[in-house]
């Protein structure tokens, strides 16, 4: 239950007579509505068998409010337009935004001179006066005006009540009008379509419980004692709401770093290890140089034991990105594609907009002519290669796919291919990337605040913890189970 379905319930239990006890002395609701006529020289209202909804105890009787008000203590605040108002003044116009539900918002004022207050022969409300907001979204909305120095008024949407502690209790007609009983009957009785509201006529026709006076007062003093414990109860909600928001990303996030430091499934002896695969990748990676289809690197520093940022399986070896992947810029020379180079179809031009959550999209990508993409020189994809984000969502990576249609592609100047040796790790090196290491990781050695910046370089230092190929199989395999649950809980 919501903290406002709670209190919505608390406040329908009062109103059918629930939470205060009923003591014969305080006298019967139609006594204390037959004073209210006298007092406000009103007259008996018809009921029909639709006005009673609720049950209600012996000593209670139902009551609408033209018959315990009269223009002087309920009516509408002014007509008021936009180009007569000031922008400040003795006259504070209350805002509809200001009435909440059963509790005043400060919103700020517009304002009124005095002079345009006479003009109008503006109605003045005062501190302590019941606020009834007749604009309707979800629910019709009542709350008791708190102390505010100067002159008072409401606009045209806004119905007010006076005070009258012979007749009623304000605090329990408010309780009244914001219950589940009366919110369903304003509902049937309001108009409109793109602005849904009731007229004072209507709203000072639907009947409501009416208990004697000085029961009014308990059942008021009762809600008000609980409402703390319903404040408390909204707080524990909104904290259970926020987690339960960011418990299938938590979650997500936690997975994909358990399958990085070795705890997502078992090891298996009979696989091999880590530093098996990364003596075959380095063969392959010598073979490819020697071959001319990339080029030599000068090695990077060894791993020290103060780079290790977790404990992995005896089985894995943490390798530098470098050493399983080549890195390629774009090409940034004059032959650069510009609008002129768009074509309908051709080769994707690949920018920030076409990276999906894990592969890149077609549905709005650029083209340009295989011309113009046999001009150019880096920046040419592969199948499974991954294009990495530079500049903005730094670090961001998606794969291409290449497809019958699209066997290649090119990226733009603020991205970098990242190539695995073999296309094999591609699955498990996605997983890496998706994890919460791989965006510290990244975060530490952006550069620029107006323009965040991650210099290519630096992605040939980061750490990947490396496990055997068949067991990155098995981590990609229980992913693809578990993931998608993740993505049900949102």
């Amino acid at each position: 239950m919501t903290p406002q379905e709670l209190k919505d319930s608390i406040i329908q239990l009062a109103l059918q007579g629930k939470i205060v006890e009923h003591v014969p002395e305080d006298g019967t609701g139609e006594e204390a509505l037959e004073k209210a006529i006298r007092t406000v020289h009103s007259v008996r209202a018809p009921f029909s068998n639709d006005d009673y909804t609720l049950d209600l105890p012996e000593s209670w009787t139902w009551a609408k409010l033209s018959e315990i008000t009269s223009d002087e203590s309920l009516n509408d605040g002014n007509w008021v337009l936009s180009k007569d108002m000031a922008t400040t003044g003795p006259v504070k116009l209350i805002q509809l935004g200001s009435i909440g539900n059963c509790k005043y918002k400060d919103k700020g004022f517009k304002y009124l001179t005095e002079e345009h207050f006479r003009e109008l022969n503006g109605r003045q409300i005062y501190s302590g006066y019941l606020l009834v907001n007749r604009l309707i979204g979800d629910r019709m909305l009542a709350c008791i005006l708190p102390t505010i120095d100067g002159i008072l008024m409401t606009a045209v949407d806004v119905c007010w009540i006076a005070p009258n502690e012979n007749i009623y209790d304000l605090q329990y007609l408010m309780y009244a009008l914001t219950s589940s009983d009366f919110q369903s009957k304003v509902k049937s009785l309001g108009r409109g379509t793109t602005r849904f509201r009731i007229s004072k006529l209507n709203l000072i026709d639907i009947a409501f419980p009416f208990p004697p006076l000085a029961e009014q007062k308990r059942i008021v003093a009762k809600i008000e004692e609980l409402l703390p414990l319903i404040e408390r109860y909204e707080k524990a909600w909104g904290r259970l709401e926020d987690f339960n928001k960011r418990f299938p990303d938590d979650m997500q996030k936690s997975i994909l770093q358990m399958a990085i430091q070795g705890k997502l499934v078992e090891q298996r002896p009979e696989e091999g290890t880590g530093e098996e695969l990364y003596n075959q990748i380095q063969a392959e990676k010598q073979a490819l140089i020697k071959a001319g289809k990339i080029k030599k690197e000068k090695p990077l520093s060894e791993i020290t034991e103060d780079e290790i940022p977790f404990d992995i399986p005896e089985s894995w070896r943490w390798v530098r990105f470098s050493d399983i992947a080549t890195f390629e810029n774009g090409d940034r020379s004059s032959k650069y594609p510009v609008e002129a180079d768009y074509v309908e179809h051709g080769v994707p031009f690949f920018g920030a907009k076409d990276m999906g959550k894990k592969y890149m999209s077609f549905s709005e990508v650029r083209y340009i002519s295989l011309e113009k993409y046999n001009e150019l020189g880096n920046g040419k994809l592969r199948d499974k290669d991954f294009i990495c984000l530079l500049r903005g969502s730094v670090g961001k990576c998606a794969i291409f796919n290449a497809d019958d249609k699209h066997k290649t592609g090119f990226i733009c100047a603020q991205m970098i291919i990242i190539r695995c040796l073999t296309t094999s790790l591609c699955e498990y090196v996605f997983t890496y990337l998706s994890s919460t290491y791989y965006a510290k990781s990244i975060e530490s050695k952006v550069t620029g605040t107006a323009v965040r910046q991650l210099p290519g370089k630096e992605l040939g230092k980061l750490l990947i913890p490396l496990p055997p190929l068949a067991e990155q199989k098995r981590i990609v395999a229980r992913l693809e189970e578990l993931l998608p649950l993740c993505e049900k809980l949102k």
